[in-house]
């Protein structure tokens, strides 16, 4: 089995969740190959980049994504794309709204010679991705309208949440016939999954269908 953690916004490839991971998995399950790519770049290329991980990857059905936050976006994005299968945590599913803020943030005089331009960059995240107008633009052209494979999907939300609205979350994905699992309190970054690793093998193993 093949594992693709995708990172959240402000986050990178050494993100607490995906080293933990990948450390659980060295330890008890060494068959499982973890790959933590950074993903600090414009969404066109990490669309590209996660659909040639999973096609590199040689099996599409014994592939797993792990998205958090942005990262869960993504996951829903490529599975969509390439029916793999797909576990979620705290999935963002509007990014076209949420991070309109960067936008906000830019205060600019209209006039002829100061309009925002496609490639004007308008935060610059902790992890070095140069977010631009051309960024939010494409977010807004690729809004989450479904889910293709709601039987290869799971989603994990945290009701404490802190950061994005998990009943937005909770409503898209179960109206898409996806098995979400609510869980009381915690937060958006999931400060509690070390302790839930042993659950989130069972249900990537579910996932696959098989026995790992």
């Amino acid at each position: 089995m093949n594992l693709i953690y995708i990172h959240g916004l402000d986050s990178d490839s050494n993100s607490t969740k995906g080293l933990l991971l990948e450390q659980y998995c060295q330890q008890y399950y060494p068959e499982i190959s973890v790959f933590r790519p950074d993903l600090n770049k414009s969404p066109v290329q990490v669309f590209a980049q996660l659909t040639d991980l999973v096609a590199e990857s040689g099996n599409v059905s014994e592939t797993v994504l792990i998205g958090s936050s942005l990262g869960g976006y993504f996951a829903t994005l490529i599975s969509n794309h390439t029916g793999c299968p797909a576990l979620l945590l705290n999935p963002s599913t509007q990014p076209h709204i949420t991070l309109q803020r960067f936008s906000n943030n830019t205060i600019l005089e209209a006039t002829t010679d100061n309009i925002k331009s496609s490639d004007q960059v308008l935060h610059t995240t902790t992890g070095g991705w140069k977010i631009t107008c051309a960024d939010l633009q494409w977010f807004a052209e690729h809004q989450l309208q479904s889910v293709h494979y709601p039987t290869k999907v799971a989603v994990l939300i945290k009701e404490g949440d802190e950061l994005l609205d998990p009943s937005l979350s909770k409503v898209f994905y179960q109206q898409q016939d996806t098995a979400v699992t609510l869980q009381a309190g915690g937060d958006h970054r999931f400060s509690d999954f070390s302790e839930q690793l042993p659950m989130t093998i069972n249900i990537l193993q579910k996932l696959v269908g098989v026995k790992i």
